[in-house]
């Protein structure tokens, strides 16, 4: 962790006023993860809390909504999805510069690597499962329950979400990237027929997005809701899909060519048919399509991150640089995906 780049009596004076119970002082430590909300540890008197901001500087039209992240944590609360306590949040950018909000430090592991290292292999199996609940949890939320039946539109989630993340795209484009152009336009050519099947969506659900109970391998929190709306949920699915089809390490932190028995790790198809019995599914049509379309969106977002990065204004400069030299092998990925369909 690094130290916080703005003022913590400015923070303590706020939250004294809109946090109920808080005491200070409090010292802020920033979390090295999270390129696109910087993220902050607040220990106060009354215990530990978590800040969580927008970036500084000039930003693309509906990116980084801490407001969303806030509104559609505090009302999964009462469901069976595993979130933190939403405490505040600050709407006023002359507080710290930018709108955050506050919300409650839950303890846990967090794991980068997908391989799960340190679980035995009983473990890692019992970890991949509570994840994959953890997708039906999300999946199976009751939108009027919870108040998020207007949290995003209804109906042709990957006609709406292509065209975004194109205009995202080009918005933050440094160069020109023949097989990004080719996969947007297969995407837009071969667009499954609107179902009518709505559900909340994460948009970012993976290992290192969930925090992880200490001594218990069950999710004890889900991460970064900055992409969450109301879409289709097998683009959630997908996304794991994707992310265990990349090479494994700090970089890729995927799964490709590990010997997944031997760690306990189940392999795609067992994941989608456990998926599928949990949701009561006969199967999954089309699948080609939507890890295509996972592989374009990710490539659209780091190229926002690489964009960030020359801008200046990236919370990690040479990590989101780093990550940005991927959108080309995103981008190569998603057609050879299409490919499969």
């Amino acid at each position: 962790m690094t130290t916080a780049a703005f003022d913590p009596t400015a923070v303590e004076a706020w939250m004294g006023a809109n946090v109920p119970g808080f005491r200070g002082p409090i010292t802020v430590e920033k979390f090295a993860t999270g390129q696109s909300n910087p993220t902050f540890r607040l220990k106060a008197g009354s215990g530990d809390y978590v800040l969580r901001r927008k970036p500084a500087g000039q930003l693309l039209k509906s990116a980084h909504a801490v407001d969303r992240e806030f509104r559609v944590q505090r009302a999964l609360a009462s469901t069976d999805v595993p979130v933190a306590r939403m405490h505040a949040l600050c709407e006023d950018d002359s507080i710290i510069g930018s709108m955050f909000y506050v919300m409650d430090y839950v303890p846990g592991r967090n794991f980068l690597d997908p391989r799960l290292p340190g679980l035995s292999a009983d473990r890692r199996a019992a970890l991949i499962d509570d994840m994959n609940r953890g997708l039906t949890a999300i999946h199976s939320v009751d939108l009027v329950a919870t108040g998020l039946s207007d949290y995003g539109p209804h109906g042709n989630y990957y006609e709406r979400q292509v065209g975004r993340w194109t205009k995202q795209y080009h918005a933050s484009e440094t160069e020109t990237i023949p097989e990004m152009d080719a996969l947007i336009d297969w995407l837009d050519a071969n667009m499954p027929p609107d179902d009518g099947w709505v559900t909340l969506v994460h948009g970012d659900y993976r290992i290192d997005n969930l925090l992880v109970a200490e001594n218990d391998p069950r999710c004890v929190a889900v991460l970064d809701w900055e992409l969450s709306t109301l879409g289709h949920p097998f683009a959630d699915l997908a996304a794991v899909i994707m992310q265990w089809s990349l090479p494994p390490g700090e970089a890729g932190r995927g799964l490709q060519g590990v010997d997944r028995r031997a760690l306990g790790i189940p392999e795609d198809d067992a994941f989608l048919d456990a998926y599928c019995a949990r949701m009561g599914l006969p199967g999954i049509t089309q699948f080609g399509f939507y890890l295509a379309f996972s592989f374009f969106r990710m490539a659209a977002i780091l190229q926002g991150v690489k964009r960030r990065a020359l801008d200046g204004t990236a919370s990690n400069p040479e990590k989101a640089l780093a990550l940005g030299a991927y959108v080309p092998v995103f981008a190569s990925r998603g057609v050879a995906a299409a490919e499969t369909e």
